[in-house]
């Protein structure tokens, strides 16, 4: 297995946020009594649900399209929805061509979001494999850019600039939880914390029907599923070798959550929290909410990772 890139640091994410500060929005950070009551602790949502695109993916993608030594000949990438989108929308504000491959049964909001941006989009099966390997394609046959969904230094330092601005806003935490997806989120979340608040822990959560990162971690090598089977479509990809090189050193743990266990999560942030999120963005709180997860009168910061959904969705 090729070794991966050095991992960024915090150097690289200050740079980031100033890179793409022109081009995001500083997302508040939200809170309610209700929700502390249920968890019993302190929580602290930082809302990238409100990020523009809808998610933080914008983050990664306007710091890596900011990088592009070639930008002309256009960026490309494979996504369920949200990195695609925000990748289309930072390649229009630069004046550039991006095609997204997109597996067959996305979420239809996501689609119209990646072609509202302007990008072209290109169906596959919904794989990792087939992911990858159609991007591949559009690559050779374009000469674009690929611009990975997470395993790049460049969209890890544009992520940690969330808990960057999270712990600014509220820098004594004791725990932060980001979801886990690919891991761009979390490694970036993971760097920044170490950095700024070693003393904060930062945890994983994932869908059980995609539980990956958790087992790979538990393994010490990357473990891909055989089949994936969760309503967190954002969260269905295979943790990639750099974050997961983050996550491993760092020693970073993963507690999961059923999809009935995430419907109830989200629906409490509705309801409680008055905010649309994905299923992706209510894994945090789920996590939260299972008894294993020992949180009793801790200040928790909780990533709420995205709010693109259909309004058919569970």
């Amino acid at each position: 297995m090729t070794a991966p890139p050095p991992a960024p640091q915090l150097a690289d994410v200050r740079r980031a946020a100033e890179r793409i500060a022109p081009r995001i929005h500083r997302t508040p950070v939200l809170t309610s009594r209700s929700l502390d009551a249920l968890v019993g602790a302190r929580l602290f949502f930082k809302a990238e649900n409100l990020q523009r695109t809808g998610a933080f993916k914008m983050r990664g993608a306007s710091n890596a399209v900011a990088q592009l030594e070639d930008p002309e000949r256009g960026v490309a990438t494979h996504s369920s929805g949200n990195h695609g989108a925000a990748l289309a929308l930072a390649a229009q504000q630069r004046g550039i061509r991006c095609c997204v491959v997109m597996p067959e049964g996305s979420t239809e909001s996501k689609v119209a979001a990646v072609r509202a941006y302007g990008a072209e989009i290109r169906f596959c099966p919904p794989t990792q494999a087939d992911r990858e390997r159609v991007a591949a394609e559009v690559v050779a046959a374009t000469g674009a850019s690929l611009v990975h969904p997470y395993d790049d230094t460049r969209i890890i330092a544009g992520q940690a600039t969330a808990a960057l601005e999270l712990l600014e806003q509220v820098p004594d935490l004791d725990l932060i939880v980001a979801p886990l997806g690919g891991g761009g989120l979390l490694s970036g979340t993971t760097i920044t914390t170490a950095a700024l608040r070693p003393r904060c822990r930062v945890l994983g959560a994932e869908p059980t029907g995609a539980d990956d990162g958790q087992r790979s971690l538990r393994a010490g090598r990357i473990t891909p599923l055989a089949t994936v089977d969760t309503i967190a479509d954002g969260l269905r990809a295979t943790v990639g070798k750099l974050p997961f090189s983050i996550l491993q050193q760092h020693r970073i743990e993963v507690e999961t959550a059923t999809d009935d266990e995430i419907r109830q999560a989200m629906h409490l942030l509705w309801s409680r929290l008055k905010s649309v999120v994905e299923p992706s963005a209510a894994v945090p709180l789920a996590v939260l909410l299972r008894e294993p997860v020992e949180v009793a009168d801790l200040r928790i910061g909780v990533i709420l990772s995205g709010g693109n959904l259909d309004f058919g969705d569970p």
